[in-house]
């Protein structure tokens, strides 16, 4: 993949950090670097792939119509764990688990939106 990882920003940054702390925990994903101190942390398998920040420049953070980011799964289960996870923790529903075949025939996936509106996947 050419990117080396993403970022989305938070108004919530308490808020936001315990929610991806606990639903990327369903896909294999932990802090990998802290700068809480700085209102940013790290998240990925085994470097920075996913940060969630307060923005840079001191202005609310904003969603962007027609952007997502998609966390790549192991398997169905942890697809249904991360949709659960996420609805658990204020996460709303944008698209249940399950068979997409719009997208392909061994497609299998959920979409929400974090607790700033943001729309995340978790797909298998």
């Amino acid at each position: 993949m050419p990117l080396s990882h993403v970022s989305l920003d938070t108004n919530r940054f308490s808020e936001a950090v315990a929610f991806y702390d606990a639903v990327l925990v369903a896909l294999g994903i932990g802090r990998v670097h802290d700068w809480s101190e700085h209102q940013a942390v790290a998240y990925g398998r085994a470097f920075p792939e996913f940060w969630n920040q307060h923005p840079h420049d001191m202005q609310p953070a904003q969603t962007a119509n027609g952007v997502h980011i998609a966390f790549l799964t192991d398997n169905n289960a942890q697809v249904d764990a991360f949709h659960q996870a996420t609805l658990i923790h204020d996460g709303r529903c944008d698209g249940p688990p399950g068979p997409h075949p719009e997208h392909s025939d061994a497609y299998d996936g959920c979409f929400v939106h974090d607790l700033d509106g943001h729309k995340i996947e978790a797909m298998a």
